[in-house]
């Protein structure tokens, strides 16, 4: 028989941890695979089918090149998490606590400010002006197309006999008018920074999103693209 004091409570089920937001530009990884693949042809077949030194020079410059291409298109990412944002750039990994942004900019390329006012851009989430003045173009219509649908609806409850079927008939002839959306028309890469202000917003103040800056040298990408570029230096230099 077991006393009170050594009756033990039942373990409490842990909160579920939250999983990143990982942020990754599509076309970037495409064209990266599509350039691992012509620059692995043509270095494998100048390896297998070369003379001379041209083997050797193929060998090195796929040393420095492929590390490249992957630092530069399958690489970057973002990582938003509850407590921190992650930003693995080609050759850096910066992990900024929520307490230590200062703010998330956009303008020609998407960028984020520590307390210090240091600038690190984010590489997986590239600016296109040309889809942005799409958007722009997009939201002027829209606008449009709601400031016509809610003058319908102001003429139809307004306006009484005729003038209210008229209205109402008006509203009726754009057909499309209630699929309009309510909200802006924000190009992709927009709304991606939107979301990631508006988490810095809620997890800033936070106990756990506080902390350091840290920033780390991809030596994983730069030890071999180094050692490449002086492998390809020395046969070349040597003929």
């Amino acid at each position: 028989m077991t006393t009170p004091e050594d009756q033990s409570p039942a373990p409490q089920p842990s909160a579920p941890e939250t999983k990143d937001r990982v942020y990754r530009s599509p076309a970037g990884m495409a064209g990266g695979v599509l350039l691992l693949g012509l620059v692995g042809w043509l270095g494998l077949d100048a390896i297998l089918v070369g003379e001379g030194s041209t083997p050797w020079l193929a060998l090195a410059s796929l040393i420095l090149a492929v590390p490249l291409v992957v630092a530069f298109t399958l690489r970057p990412a973002v990582f938003a998490g509850q407590d921190r944002l992650r930003v693995r750039n080609p050759f850096r990994v910066i992990v900024l606590p929520w307490g230590q942004v200062a703010s998330l900019r956009s303008g020609y390329s998407n960028e984020v400010v520590d307390a210090s006012g240091k600038k690190f851009q984010l590489w997986s989430i590239p600016v296109s002006l040309r889809a942005r003045k799409k958007a722009n173009r997009r939201e002027s219509k829209a606008a449009a197309e709601r400031t016509g649908r809610t003058g319908g609806r102001d003429a139809a409850r307004g306006g009484g006999g005729f003038g209210g079927l008229g209205g109402l008939g008006g509203g009726l002839s754009r057909g499309g008018g209630a699929a309009v959306p309510d909200g802006p028309v924000r190009a992709e890469t927009d709304r991606v920074m939107d979301e990631l202000r508006e988490l810095w917003g809620a997890r800033e103040k936070e106990e756990t999103a506080q902390g350091e800056v840290t920033v780390r040298w991809a030596w994983e990408i730069l030890g071999p693209a180094v050692a490449g570029a002086v492998v390809l230096g020395i046969l070349l230099a040597v003929g």
